[in-house]
C-alpha cells in the first residue's frame, strides 16, 4: 500500500542516518579532512536530506489535497526523484527529538506575473532611467543606443540569467548561494550584501525627498514657483532673488545644504519625517507576506508605466520639443571609436540591470523551478530596454521644453535692460531691440541681433549675457536629481495645471523607487535570514527592526552635507564594488563549479538542453569584458578630478568643489571594507582544509511543484506550518 511504501522509505532513511557514518556532522571542529570522515558526513548529509524532503513533500501534498481533493498529483509524485511513492495527505508530525532538522520552507511568488513584474519593477530605478537619456545625449547619440543593445546581449542578459539561475536553483539568498556554489567564493555574498546595504541606506533618503516633494505639490501655487517672502516684511528672500525659485527651494528648503561637505550639521528635521514615512511604506509592503508583496509590485510597476506613457504624450505636445527630439536623431559615428563611450554603455548595462546586489538571486529563490529563467532574463531585459526607451522621448522634449521657456525669459530680460540702457544714453540707438516679442521671443531677438553690426554686437554682449538655446539644453548635469527636483518641476511650472502633472510626476517616481527598494529590502532579509535561521520564526518581528536600522542610519544622509556624501557613493564609488562582485559571481560558476555542471543541472530542472553559446560567454567573453571594466573605470576615475556641484549661499549659485583628501580617503576605505569579505573567507576555507568544490549542490533536485530542500536545517513543529509561514 502507499502507507507502507512511504513507511519502508523513512525506514530506510533512518537506518541511513543511524549508521556510524550520521556521527561525522558532529565533527566540523576537526581540522583534518580524511576521505573516510568526508564521504561519510556526505552520506549521513543525505540521509537527513531525503527524510526532511520527504517530510516537506508529504506535507505539501497534505495541503494540495485539502484544497483540491479531488485532484490526483501524479506528475509531482513521478517528478521527484527521492520519492517513488504515492504521497499521505495526512498530517506529518515531527518527533520532538528530530525538530531541528526540518526546513522552514520558503515562500513562493503567486504566479509567474508577479515574478516577472518584481524584477522589472527592481530594475527600473529612476536613476538608472535618467543616466540612460544622458549616455545617449553626450556619448554618440543611436550609436550609444547600438553599443549599449549589443552589450546587453553580450553580458548583460547572460549575467541576468546567471543570478536568476543560481537563485532559483539554490532557494537561498545572496549570502547562502555562493557558499553553496563555491565556499572558497563564498565571500562574494557578504560583499554583495553590503554594497546592497549601502545603496538602500541613500536610497531610502532619495524616497525621503520624492515624497517631501509630493507633500508640497498640493499647494497652489506650489512653493518652488515663487521667491518666499521675507517675516515681517513685503520683500523676497535676497538668496532667494539672486537664484531661480527652483533652485533656491531644492538647496535651502528642502536640502537645507550646507555650502560644503566640510560643514556639517544635524539632520534636517523637516526630511526625518518623510525618511521615517519611507520606511514605514517599505513595512507595509512587506510585512504581510511575499504574496500581498506581489500584488504591490503589480500596482507599482503598471501604475508607473501608465503615467509614464501619459507624460510621453503629453511631453511631446510642449513648446520646444521638437527641438529636444532631434537630439534623439543625432548619430556620431566617431563615438564608436571611443572607450569611454564603451565604457558607460557597459556600466549602464550592469547598473540598470541591478546585477551584484543580490536582489534578482533573492527574488528568484522564491519562484517554482519549472520556470525557465533564460526566458525570463530575456523577458526582463527587453522590458527594462522598452521602459528607457519610453522615458527618452519625455525626457528630452522636457528638457527641450524648459531650455526653451528659459531662453525666452533670458531674451525678454535682455530686451528689458537694453531699453533701459539706451534710453540712459549708455547705449546707442542702434543697440534698441523690438519691444514687442510676443509669440517667439527667442526667434525675433536673435534676429534682430545678427542684424546688427559687429561693433554694436560687441557692445550689447559687455551689457548682457547671450541666450543660448543648445546650451541650456546641454545645461542639465549628470545627477539626475537635477533632472527630477530641478529641471523639470521648472519646467512644470510654465505650463497650465502645474499642480497636477508635478504630483503625478512625484507619484511615478515614488512608485519606480518603492519597487525597487523592495527588491534591495528583499535581498538583505533574505541573505541575514539564511545566516540567522533562528528569526526565520519571527519574520515581521525582524523585518521592522531591520527597517528601523536603516532609518537610523539614513539619518546621516539628511544632514545639510549628506547629498554631497550621496554624491560621493553614487559618481564614484558604486561601481567599483559591483563589477567586482560581478566578475566573482561569474568565476564562481564557470571555475568552482564548472559551467556543464551548472547547465546540466538546470537541463534537468525544466526538461530542455541550454545553449552552448551561453557557456562560451561565461567561460571565456564575459570575463574579459568585465575586466576590461574594471580597469578602464579605475583608469578614468584617476584621471578626473573628485569633484561635486556644492550651493554657495553668498552668491546663490551652484559652484563645482573638490572634495577633500579625506574624502577620497573614506572612498577607497569603504571599498576595501566591502571587498575584505573575498580575501578573508578564502584563507577561511584554506586554514580549514574546505573543499574547493561544494557537495551540496548535487544533491538531488526535487519537483518543481514541491517547496525547496534548503541547506541549512532549522526547528518547525509541523511541516503543516508551510501554509502560515507562506503568509497566505
Amino acid at each position: 500500500t502507499d502507507a507502507q511504501a512511504s513507511g519502508t522509505s523513512l525506514a530506510k532513511v533512518s537506518s541511513a542516518e543511524s549508521s556510524p557514518g550520521s556521527h561525522a556532522l558532529e565533527d566540523k571542529g576537526t581540522a583534518t579532512w580524511s576521505l573516510t570522515a568526508w564521504v561519510s558526513e556526505v552520506q549521513a548529509f543525505e540521509a537527513r536530506a531525503v527524510r526532511a524532503q520527504a517530510w516537506e513533500t508529504q506535507a505539501f501534498e497534505a495541503q494540495s489535497r485539502a484544497s483540491h481533493p479531488k485532484a490526483t498529483p501524479v506528475t509531482e509524485a513521478e517528478a521527484a526523484p527521492v520519492l517513488k511513492q504515492r504521497l499521505l495527505a495526512e498530517k506529518v508530525q515531527v518527533p520532538e527529538k528530530e525538530k531541528s532538522e526540518v526546513l522552514i520552507t520558503r515562500p513562493f511568488w503567486s504566479n509567474k506575473a508577479e515574478y516577472l513584474l518584481a524584477q522589472m519593477g527592481y530594475t527600473m530605478r529612476p536613476a538608472s532611467l535618467w543616466s540612460f537619456c544622458y549616455l545617449w545625449l553626450h556619448s554618440g547619440g543611436g550609436i550609444f543606443l547600438i553599443i549599449y543593445i549589443f552589450l546587453l546581449f553580450l553580458i548583460g542578459i547572460p549575467l541576468l540569467f546567471l543570478e536568476m539561475a543560481a537563485g532559483q536553483r539554490m532557494r537561498q539568498g545572496n549570502i547562502g548561494v555562493w557558499k553553496v556554489i563555491s565556499p572558497w567564493i563564498g565571500g562574494v555574498g557578504y560583499t554583495s550584501f553590503m554594497v546592497c546595504f549601502i545603496n538602500g541606506l541613500f536610497l531610502n533618503v532619495v524616497t525621503a525627498w520624492i515624497l517631501f516633494y509630493l507633500s508640497q505639490s498640493f499647494q497652489y501655487p506650489v512653493p518652488w514657483e515663487k521667491c518666499p517672502l521675507l517675516e515681517n516684511a513685503s520683500g523676497f528672500d535676497p538668496e532667494c532673488a539672486r537664484t531661480t525659485p527652483t533652485l533656491y527651494f531644492w538647496y535651502r528648503m528642502t536640502l537645507k545644504a550646507s555650502d560644503s561637505i566640510e560643514d556639517d550639521g544635524p539632520p534636517v528635521f523637516s526630511l526625518c519625517l518623510p525618511l521615517f514615512l519611507s520606511v514605514c511604506l517599505l513595512g507595509v509592503f512587506m510585512l504581510n507576506g511575499l504574496k500581498w508583496t506581489g500584488k504591490v509590485m503589480c500596482v507599482l510597476v503598471s501604475s508607473s508605466g501608465l503615467i509614464m506613457l501619459c507624460f510621453v504624450v503629453r511631453s511631446i505636445m510642449l513648446e520646444g520639443a521638437v527641438f529636444g527630439l532631434h537630439y534623439m536623431t543625432i548619430v556620431k559615428i566617431s563615438a564608436i571609436y571611443n572607450v569611454n563611450v564603451w565604457r558607460g554603455a557597459g556600466n549602464q548595462v550592469l547598473c540598470s540591470l541591478g546585477l551584484g546586489f543580490g536582489s534578482i538571486i533573492s527574488i528568484a529563490s522564491h519562484i517554482q523551478s519549472s520556470s525557465s529563467c533564460l526566458n525570463d532574463a530575456v523577458i526582463v531585459a527587453l522590458a527594462n530596454l522598452i521602459s528607457m526607451m519610453l522615458v527618452t522621448p519625455f525626457i528630452f522634449s522636457v528638457l527641450g521644453f524648459w531650455a526653451t521657456q528659459l531662453t525666452h525669459r533670458c531674451n525678454e530680460k535682455n530686451t528689458e535692460t537694453l531699453l533701459n540702457l539706451v534710453n540712459m544714453g549708455i547705449l546707442p540707438p542702434e543697440a534698441q531691440p523690438p519691444q514687442n516679442l510676443i509669440g517667439n521671443p527667442t526667434s525675433i531677438f536673435t534676429s534682430w541681433f545678427n542684424s546688427l553690426s559687429n561693433p554694436i554686437k560687441k557692445e550689447v554682449l559687455s551689457h548682457v549675457p547671450e541666450c543660448n538655446l543648445e546650451e541650456q539644453f546641454l545645461k542639465v548635469s549628470k545627477n539626475s536629481t537635477n533632472f527630477a527636483f530641478l529641471a523639470f518641476v521648472e519646467a512644470m511650472s510654465f505650463i497650465p495645471g502645474s499642480v497636477f502633472w508635478s504630483f503625478l510626476f512625484f507619484l511615478m517616481l515614488l512608485n519606480l523607487e518603492m519597487s525597487t527598494m523592495i527588491g534591495i529590502m528583499d535581498s538583505i532579509i533574505t541573505s541575514l535570514q539564511d545566516i540567522f535561521i533562528s528569526v526565520q520564526k519571527y519574520t515581521k518581528l525582524f523585518t521592522v527592526v531591520v527597517l528601523m536600522i536603516m532609518f537610523l542610519c539614513g539619518l546621516f544622509f539628511t544632514r545639510p552635507s549628506g547629498s554631497y556624501y550621496i554624491r560621493l557613493l553614487t559618481d564614484y564609488w558604486t561601481i567599483l564594488p559591483i563589477i567586482i562582485v560581478i566578475i566573482f559571481e561569474n568565476l564562481a560558476v564557470k571555475w568552482a563549479r564548472e559551467a556543464s555542471s551548472f547547465f546540466a543541472d538546470m537541463a534537468n530542472l525544466w526538461g530542455h538542453p541550454m545553449y552552448s553559446i551561453i557557456r562560451w560567454l561565461w567561460s571565456y567573453l564575459i570575463p574579459v569584458v568585465l575586466l576590461a571594466l574594471s580597469v578602464t573605470t579605475v583608469f578614468q576615475l584617476s584621471l578626473k578630478n573628485i569633484t561635486y556641484l556644492a550651493w554657495d549661499s553668498s552668491t546663490s549659485k551652484e559652484i563645482v568643489r573638490q572634495y577633500p583628501s579625506w574624502g577620497l580617503f573614506t572612498l577607497f576605505a569603504l571599498l576595501l571594507i566591502v571587498i575584505l569579505p573575498i580575501p578573508i573567507y578564502f584563507v577561511y576555507c584554506f586554514t580549514h582544509g574546505i573543499p574547493f568544490n561544494s557537495t551540496s549542490w548535487d544533491k538531488p533536485v526535487i519537483s518543481s511543484k514541491s517547496l525547496p530542500l534548503s541547506f541549512q536545517l532549522t526547528p518547525i513543529k509541523e511541516v503543516e506550518n508551510e501554509e502560515i509561514l507562506q503568509g497566505d
